[in-house]
């Protein structure tokens, strides 16, 4: 079995770091969705008969890297929904992309339309037929020899909306070529779900993993970590 890091494991919880290229649920036949890892590694490593419950409770985009819960029971993944929708889990991005944002911190607002036919998110500043809004904090980290890094707090959680905005902001994610990079990454594209926080499901403490970056990614020096 392919090895994919744990970051946080108990009896109603899975929190992998995400590898680029890894859909996440609904792989194709003849490909292995980290849903379909996951449940083969729980059955493997606690000897389980039978089908294995395992709950998608947040999703990554397949080239994206990072942390990304499972439920192990629908209890846990009922009362996870429940603070997604109230807006209290904490997601940090980290993102690098091409060009320097106009200032180094700030929050994005954009009236978001999804092309289903072009598979795209598309980003406007004024409100749009059948558009939603999206909203993004943002705050410079530092230089890499690569582009700048920014990290990246969703208020909303549109699909693809760390990629729209922050093409729309004129800084396009290195590697991202279906919003406008014009660079490669050695793997995926430069986004990655650093840091998930939220509460426990059942008990009484917070959970919060910060999601190591891939060896792929340029060096950051200690004073840019945004782990705090």
């Amino acid at each position: 079995m392919t090895t994919i890091p744990i970051l946080f494991e108990d009896n109603h919880l899975l929190i992998v770091n995400k590898p680029s290229g890894w859909v996440v649920q609904g792989a194709s036949p003849d490909q292995l969705s980290l849903l379909d890892w996951g449940k083969g590694y729980i059955k493997e490593k606690y000897n389980k008969p039978g089908n294995v419950f395992l709950g998608v409770v947040s999703r990554l985009d397949s080239w994206v890297t990072g942390a990304v819960p499972f439920a192990r029971t629908s209890k846990a993944a009922a009362r996870i929904n429940e603070q997604l929708r109230a807006a209290m889990v904490l997601k940090l991005y980290w993102a690098l992309v091409e060009d320097k944002p106009p200032r180094p911190e700030g929050t994005l607002v954009h009236w978001l339309v999804r092309d289903d036919r072009e598979a795209i998110t598309r980003a406007y500043n004024g409100e749009q037929p059948h558009s939603q809004k999206g909203e993004l904090r943002y705050r410079t980290l530092g230089e890499t020899d690569r582009g700048t890094l920014l990290e990246v707090e969703l208020i909303t959680g549109r699909k693809h909306q760390i990629r729209a905005q922050l093409t729309a902001l004129g800084c396009p994610i290195l590697g991202d070529r279906k919003y406008g990079s014009t660079r490669r990454m050695t793997e995926g594209i430069g986004l990655h779900c650093r840091r998930l926080a939220f509460e426990h499901p059942t008990l009484e403490q917070r959970i919060d993993v910060v999601a190591p970056l891939p060896k792929s990614w340029p060096e950051v020096s200690p004073h840019q970590d945004g782990n705090h």
